[in-house]
């Protein structure tokens, strides 16, 4: 077998993407990051090239007909991710709005690239936003050829010089330029849409060269940190065990009712607990939680309608369970019940168990 010549992977420095493109962005490719206004694009360019650029990795950011740099960064700034100190020391902004203006803009705006990354040497380029160019010359017979000319040219100038390179866009999925999608070795496509009175968006690596990224929809928020990925659970793999089961039971914490269960509950089951209000759901699941922790497992408890100290103050055990919390065996977990995605949910659980190596979970209530 012939030996493989491996890629390096960047971390995109946005929490769960890593995940979806399949271990992070390849070094040295050519990526568009694409949507319409207002789903993300320039956020996460700028998350992605402040995680990446550092004294020896120099990124360039360009802005072709885009907003002024300087109003852009006004508001960019806002994020945690934004690092001042990288300003005009690794990360450095360039305005192309002349160039792209003037008679066969593109062919000044390739040479003012190719001439900055000649200078510089960049690790990281950021081109913001390349579809007005992309719609200007399209125009008439020759547009798809010089379009596709400019793309090829870029690319292959920018891989030999070792950058990896974003290209930022509008676009919606109607929307066909197959000379851009094409030379591309990455496509990451940027949604947002109204479900509900609330605003859900979503991100979807279409391409990635040469790794296998998670197929299909992934939701996305931007919060004071940046954007943020939700990656789809996909189904794990099957353990196979030695015993089944049925024959290991976890005690739900009041005996008689272990005993009209053959035990207990069976380790890795979900149980449905269902009563009107009132009925003892939530006690009956405090004693479930309790019972584990007195056993050596931490659990996790996930609430909808009440916050934590609300949930702790009305539930009858909540003084004990203040006291798990506090010694580090219990973790409570609010997740809100109006705009939080499946993803997110299960998202949330997850980080939980694992933060506290949890054996025993309870969500209350999934009405």
């Amino acid at each position: 077998m012939k030996h493989r010549v491996p890629i390096r992977q960047l971390s995109s420095g946005v929490p769960g993407l890593d995940e979806v493109l399949g271990g992070g962005i390849p070094e040295f490719s050519l990526n568009l990051i694409v949507g319409s206004a207002g789903s993300g694009k320039t956020t996460l360019g700028h998350q992605i090239m402040f995680a990446n650029a550092r004294p020896d990795a120099q990124a360039l950011f360009f802005t072709v007909l885009g907003e002024p740099p300087i109003k852009m960064l006004r508001y960019q700034q806002q994020f945690s991710f934004f690092d001042a100190a990288k300003v005009d020391e690794s990360v450095r902004f360039i305005n192309l709005g002349q160039e792209a203006q003037e008679e066969a803009g593109l062919e000044k705006v390739l040479k003012r690239i190719i001439e900055e990354v000649d200078r510089t040497n960049p690790r990281i380029v950021v081109v913001d936003s390349f579809r007005a160019i992309v719609r200007r010359t399209l125009v008439g017979p020759a547009g798809e050829h010089q379009m596709q000319d400019f793309m090829q040219r870029l690319a292959l100038h920018l891989t030999s010089c070792q950058a990896t390179t974003f290209m930022l866009g509008e676009y919606v999925h109607d929307d066909e330029d197959s000379s851009v999608f094409t030379v591309a070795d990455g496509i990451v496509w940027l949604t947002q849409a109204v479900e509900r009175n609330s605003v859900v968006r979503k991100l979807q690596v279409v391409k990635m060269r040469g790794q296998g990224q998670i197929p299909g929809l992934q939701t996305m928020r931007i919060t004071e940190e940046g954007v943020m990925v939700y990656p789809r659970i996909l189904n794990p793999p099957e353990v196979s065990e030695a015993e089944s089961p049925l024959e290991h039971r976890l005690s739900t914490g009041v005996p008689a009712l272990d005993t009209m269960m053959g035990g207990g509950i069976p380790r890795g089951y979900s149980l449905l607990v269902v009563g009107p209000s009132g009925s003892g759901k939530t006690l009956l699941a405090n004693e479930f939680i309790m019972q584990g922790i007195r056993q050596g497992e931490p659990g996790v408890i996930a609430v909808f309608e009440k916050r934590p100290n609300d949930y702790l103050q009305t539930t009858p055990l909540g003084r004990e369970l203040q006291e798990l919390v506090d010694d580090k065996k219990l973790e409570i977990v609010y997740l809100r019940p109006l705009d939080l995605s499946i993803d997110e949910t299960l998202s949330a659980l997850r980080d939980a168990v694992v933060r506290i190596g949890a054996k025993r979970a309870v969500i209350d209530s999934l009405s």
